[in-house]
């Protein structure tokens, strides 16, 4: 499920204008040497009487947290609705979601993001009723089983081009949190498919049941809408969502969307992970998700 590095001089252009409030820091977890980045929006120095939400970005399989920092965008938002970002590193550029790697022998990612969150709290002014995960491909992956191992710290998450490990269902029977959840899913995803795999993961509706379920939503009635913001990109958004007074689960269905994310800049070239849809700004649909839940 690894998807290659995004061109890497195409990126690079970019790191000076984002490197500002970004810090590069580490933390041992298990006698093993973790990387993450943390972006504090310019807002943080000023409003010191405050506590800020905070959103963990999780790279895909063969990136790194740099590249997804520089490919998602996510501290322009960050900076518009005064939030912190953390962007970790994976082991090998990957994470532990249960297959192409031990569940229970693999590298303990869990642990990692546990103890990270535990380490932001006492260096940042964090609200911890607002945290939040989200993550592309394999990064997606991890986001769905944090949501199942950790719904007791992250009030909800947003996977993107990734749905339900199997793996974390044979392992987490049940959430012991309600939690919100967002999926986003490209239907000519050729990486991870729409349709899911046997004994890798579900599909993307088949997650979004999953957790409807868990949220005790199962006979809530699905809202709809499409969104074709832009006629020329050839993809169009088809939202389905279901909520109550403190839990939505959203699947967000991006028709002939690619292993990308939305409104982000097309730095596919060359590879072939589909279309870029422009008929919504992702991180602008991920935030007002991620404010729509609240944590009991």
């Amino acid at each position: 499920m690894k998807i290659k590095s995004v061109v890497t001089i195409l990126l690079t252009c970019l790191l000076t204008s984002m490197i500002v409030n970004a810090q590069v820091k580490s933390l041992v977890v298990n006698d093993v040497k973790r990387r993450y980045i943390v972006y504090v929006p310019k807002s943080y120095e000023i409003k010191k009487d405050k506590n800020f939400p905070v959103v963990f970005n999780f790279h895909g399989g063969g990136m790194t947290m740099a590249e997804q920092m520089l490919y998602t965008q996510m501290n322009k938002t960050a900076d518009k609705y005064n939030f912190i970002v953390v962007y970790p590193q994976g082991i090998k550029q990957d994470w532990n979601v249960g297959f192409e790697m031990s569940y229970t022998e693999g590298t303990d990612d869990i642990g990692f993001i546990d103890s990270l969150l535990t380490s932001l709290a006492k260096d940042y002014r964090i609200d911890s009723k607002k945290v939040y995960a989200t993550g592309l491909s394999r990064g997606g992956f991890f986001c769905q089983r944090i949501a199942s191992e950790l719904s007791d710290k992250f009030t909800a998450i947003a996977s993107v081009g990734a749905t339900m490990p199997e793996p974390v269902l044979k392992h987490n029977n049940r959430t012991t949190t309600k939690i919100g959840v967002l999926i986003v899913h490209g239907t000519s995803d050729e990486v991870v498919k729409y349709e899911g795999k046997k004994e890798a993961y579900l599909s993307a509706l088949e997650t979004y049941k999953y957790w409807k379920s868990q949220n005790d939503l199962s006979n809530s009635k699905d809202i709809s809408k499409t969104i074709d913001g832009n006629k020329s990109d050839g993809t169009r958004v088809l939202i389905l969502e279901s909520m109550n007074d403190s839990n939505y689960v959203s699947l967000v269905t991006i028709k002939e969307g690619g292993h990308t994310w939305a409104g982000a800049d097309s730095f596919n070239i060359g590879l072939p992970i589909g279309k870029t849809s422009q008929d919504i700004n992702l991180n602008e649909l991920i935030w007002e998700f991620f404010t729509k839940n609240r944590k009991e």
